[in-house]
């Protein structure tokens, strides 16, 4: 007797998953989202008046471990520089695209970029 490993029913799966993946991460995990427009800054809990992402601007922010410095440019906005240690807030880059967020946890300063259709690339329920 002859054993099949795949049938065409698994052929059929494999070429549909094939060619739909192509336009699942289109449609859901491009960089076609939304450009933000303003950014909200918190720091150790509280939240700062929004700031626009228009205007080029460099801003120090004061959190609980020292000085954080923040660059706002080209619709984006990115930690320059912090004092904790891994640096992970620095090097998370640019963030231009309503729904964003990165934070320096030690410094307790965070960052969403807000305006236009957020982009999410998780969702949980």
């Amino acid at each position: 007797m002859k054993s099949v490993l795949i049938t065409r029913a698994d052929w059929l799966i494999i070429i549909a998953a094939i060619t739909l993946l192509p336009w699942l991460y289109a449609t859901f995990w491009s960089s076609s989202g939304s450009a933000g427009d303003e950014v909200h800054i918190m720091v150790d809990g509280k939240e700062l008046p929004a700031i626009s992402l228009k205007q080029e601007q460099t801003l120090t922010i004061q959190g609980s471990i020292g000085p954080s410095i923040l660059k706002i440019a080209n619709g984006g906005v990115r930690f320059i520089s912090s004092p904790c240690q891994g640096q992970q807030c620095v090097h998370s880059g640019w963030h231009y695209h309503s729904g964003e967020f990165t934070a320096c946890l030690p410094n307790r300063i965070a960052l969403q970029v807000t305006g236009g259709t957020a982009r999410f690339d998780t969702f949980n329920y």
